[in-house]
């Protein structure tokens, strides 16, 4: 008999959770206002709403804790931090930040201002919202194979070098400062970017004097999907995949609490001396001096270790066997999902799961809802309301996927917790046909609303 795949770790430590009733989170759910973002966590069995942040650490990284420095200037931390970001990234100068977000703010005071464009691979929530905040615009230039739930295809987070090409034709090069590339590119399903892919957009970047700016969250599971997928890198290791994708960027930022496995921190990677030096200034007055950003010691310890460890091999493959277990899940019971199954979670398709609702009725909200109260489960709406409002207009802006996001955090769940999703995404999948009507929204912020929005039933 062939031995079944089981987890490369054991369980050191556990926390407990509880189970509710349906009556129960119903309560809960109209006090948070139909925003899942507004519970509290004991009110929630399975946590789902991002895998930012919520990673179990490793007992190497809790290590590492306790031997940080916490010196305000030059700690060993900090020196530390420096050679890790070198080794596997090959950048010699970085600032740290407490996360992805934070990153960006600094990096886009210097480089982004009113009236720029900003082409990529669909930005993510923070993204557009820093660009947008600038009063520039952020271009989408996702490939169109990205916007079919169903098509297989091995890179949907791709880059069209046609769409990007027609953005720099049809602008003055002054207006577009840089190009993000998304690694893996969440807002359209944790779909990944082929090497080929990177190669060819750094040089038709380049070509018309522009920086490429790799968006890096998830950038181990990039790397080990172009090892699964690419021809000619299926012998090579993660960490040799990854030197070469960021051989052919200028800079990275970093939301840590991903693909480092960390609680709090980020980081942006600088080639240009210059650039750093720029942003340096920004980062003093947002987040602090050079040598600590908004981290402390300990996390940048608990941080490098954790860079080391989710570029390996056996880390990734179990990390992401446990998302392609529940996928698989899900598609024998006829759950209509993203396909093919991305890196960090499940994205389902609320349109094809509800088509008669309406789309002014927030169609993936309401499945967000409905899983809250089938089974406890919180996940994130990846649709109408994370798309936010036109800036010119204010009408909604309605994307060509409403998906819901099921993001497993890493080292957390056990493949029961994966059955027992499963199980409740069919129970609703079975009733739906009850589900005719979605939500409204009573209240909602300027900018990035679906953090805060409240909504009713309609």
């Amino acid at each position: 008999m062939e031995l079944p795949f089981a987890e490369l770790y054991k369980i050191k430590m556990v926390e407990t959770i509880k189970q509710s009733n349906c009556e129960q989170r119903k309560k809960w759910l109209r006090e948070a206002h139909y925003n899942v973002f507004n519970l509290r966590s004991e009110y929630v069995f399975i946590d789902l709403l991002t895998d930012s942040g919520t990673g179990a650490m490793s007992d190497k990284q809790w290590s590492q804790m306790m031997v940080g420095d916490e010196s305000y200037a030059g700690a060993t931390s900090y020196i530390k931090m420096k050679e890790t970001i070198k080794e596997l990234f090959g950048f010699n100068d970085f600032l740290p930040t407490h996360q992805g977000r934070a990153a960006e703010n600094v990096l886009f005071s210097v480089l982004v201002k009113e009236g720029d464009i900003i082409p990529g691979n669909s930005h993510f929530d923070t993204t557009k919202g820093h660009i947008e905040f600038r009063k520039a615009s952020a271009v989408d230039c996702t490939i169109n194979q990205a916007f079919d739930s169903t098509l297989i295809h091995p890179f949907k987070g791709n880059v069209d070098l046609s769409k990007l090409k027609k953005v720099f034709d049809e602008n003055s090069p002054e207006k577009i400062p840089m190009v993000i590339i998304t690694v893996t590119n969440n807002t359209s399903g944790g779909q990944p970017v082929s090497m080929q892919n990177l190669r060819e957009v750094s040089a038709l970047t380049h070509q018309y004097g522009a920086k490429l700016l790799l968006d890096s969250a998830r950038f181990a599971e990039n790397a080990y999907f172009i090892k699964k997928r690419e021809e000619g890198y299926a012998e090579k290791s993660i960490k040799e995949i990854v030197k070469e994708m960021y051989s052919y960027a200028d800079v990275m930022t970093m939301s840590s609490k991903k693909d480092a496995i960390v609680n709090m921190g980020g980081f942006i990677g600088f080639k240009e001396r210059e650039l750093y030096e720029k942003a340096s200034v920004y980062n003093i007055m947002f987040e602090g001096f050079v040598t600590y950003g908004g981290m402390s010691g300990r996390d940048m310890n608990a941080l490098c270790q954790g860079l080391y460890e989710a570029t390996e091999f056996d880390y990734l493959d179990t990390r992401i066997r446990q998302v392609e277990y529940l996928a698989d899940k899900l598609l024998a019971y006829g759950v209509p999902i993203l396909q093919p199954t991305g890196g960090h979670a499940i994205f389902i398709d609320a349109k094809k799961f509800f088509p008669k609702i309406p789309k002014e009725e927030y169609i993936a909200q309401t499945l967000v809802v409905e899983l809250y109260l089938e089974g406890g489960i919180r996940a994130v709406e990846v649709g109408t309301l994370l798309a936010d409002r036109d800036p010119e207009t204010r009408e909604n802006r309605y994307p060509t996927l409403e998906l819901v996001r099921l993001a497993i955090p890493r080292r957390v769940y056990t493949n029961s917790h994966m059955d027992y999703i499963a199980a409740a995404v069919c129970n609703v999948f079975d009733r739906r046909k009850k589900i005719k009507r979605g939500l409204m929204i009573l209240k909602e912020a300027p900018i990035m609303r679906h953090f805060t929005v409240e909504l009713e039933r309609m």
